[in-house]
């Protein structure tokens, strides 16, 4: 009777857990953790070595793998512990259905953030190849942002027809619905894709110096639905960025040259020679000038009180030699030169003329 009893035992306990052995449940289990374990080593071996990896010298794919690599998550590798385990089992079929599911969704979820590390890999790259500077950071926000949104629809969208929900009927819906939002919203979408425009075409990056319409300013931040200008005087100047596109941008970021257009009034009594001699002169001064460019000096006007030069000449550099800096440099060479070859400058006078009037005639 004993040994019926234990052979009963033995056989219910080979059919313990949903038609698997306990032996089964215990290689199953030996596996996964095999597997996970091995994944885990892999993945900490080629994380390590990243920095040798992402060296310039490498080549971009080799770069951008070894980055995917060292970004992967530990969900990643439990989740292909549990499939290879649940291989080796012979599990119900709706049991089995949702664990594939959940396979199926902790996958998609890598992907999802492969897909975001290796956008925001090439963003970065093409950043390096800028400079390194933080003048792009605004636009490769926006375009993080948009490419996000595509890739994170798309992977629910997979992972929800998987799990069986009807994506047609689905994306139908949402179709109508998204008629009405975008009427409710087409302000915010109108900036939305603005930004977009800016990012891709880059008619300013952060730290240009703009005019839109009647404001002026520093470009601080490019944001989703708005940018930001820093003033002069000092306050923020925020605007929508479709705004900004509709109007007529100047951007004095870009501009390789500025030009200083000078009116100086000298005395009618100025000897000829002294007259002739200041156009030399002034091309002289302005020669004298680091990234400066003389354009022209004129006899432009014979004026009321004064004979009007005209100056005309540029700032080549005007990021390291400011236009400003560079006028003023000018002028006290100006006054400096004219000083000293006795060049009166004029001012705006009237002479009257009055007639004597003797008693008696």
């Amino acid at each position: 009777m004993m040994a019926d009893f234990l052979t009963n035992r033995f056989a219910l306990a080979g059919r313990l857990l949903l038609g698997n052995s306990l032996a089964d449940w215990l290689l199953a289990g030996v596996v996964a953790i095999a597997v996970w374990t091995g994944l885990w080593i892999l993945r900490q071996f080629i994380a390590k070595r990243y920095q040798r990896y992402s060296a310039a010298e490498h080549r971009t794919p080799v770069r951008l793998i070894a980055y995917l690599i060292g970004n992967t998550q530990q969900f990643l590798l439990f989740a292909i512990a549990l499939y290879v385990g649940e291989e080796s089992l012979n599990l119900p079929e709706k049991l089995q259905h949702i664990v594939s599911n959940c396979v199926l969704i902790l996958i998609l979820l890598q992907i999802g953030l492969w897909a975001g590390r290796a956008v925001r890999f090439y963003l970065e790259l093409k950043e390096r190849e800028r400079g390194g500077t933080q003048l792009f950071a605004g636009s490769l926000d926006i375009i993080r942002f948009v490419a996000g949104l595509l890739i994170w629809s798309i992977l629910i969208l997979v992972a929800l027809e998987n799990v069986g929900v009807n994506i047609t009927a689905l994306l139908a819906g949402l179709g109508v619905g998204g008629v009405a939002v975008a009427l409710a919203l087409q302000n915010v979408l109108g900036d939305l894709f603005a930004s977009l425009s800016i990012a891709l075409d880059k008619p300013f990056v952060v730290g240009d110096s703009l005019v839109i319409d009647t404001f002026s300013g520093a470009v601080e931040h490019i944001g989703i639905k708005t940018t930001r200008l820093r003033s002069d005087t000092g306050e923020q100047i925020i605007l929508s960025n479709a705004d900004i596109l509709k109007s007529r941008v100047r951007n004095f970021g870009r501009a390789q040259e500025q030009r200083a257009l000078a009116t100086l009034r000298v005395t009618y009594d100025t000897p000829d020679g002294k007259l002739q001699a200041i156009p030399k002169l002034l091309e002289k001064i302005v020669g004298e000038q680091r990234h400066a460019r003389f354009e022209r000096c004129h006899l432009k006007n014979l004026g009321e009180s004064s004979l009007q030069f005209e100056l005309s000449y540029f700032v080549q550099q005007p990021a390291l030699n400011p236009l400003l800096d560079l006028q003023q440099a000018v002028n006290f060479r100006i006054l400096e030169e004219f000083h000293r070859i006795g060049i009166e400058f004029a001012h705006p006078t009237q002479r009257v003329l009055l007639d004597r009037v003797v008693p008696g005639k």
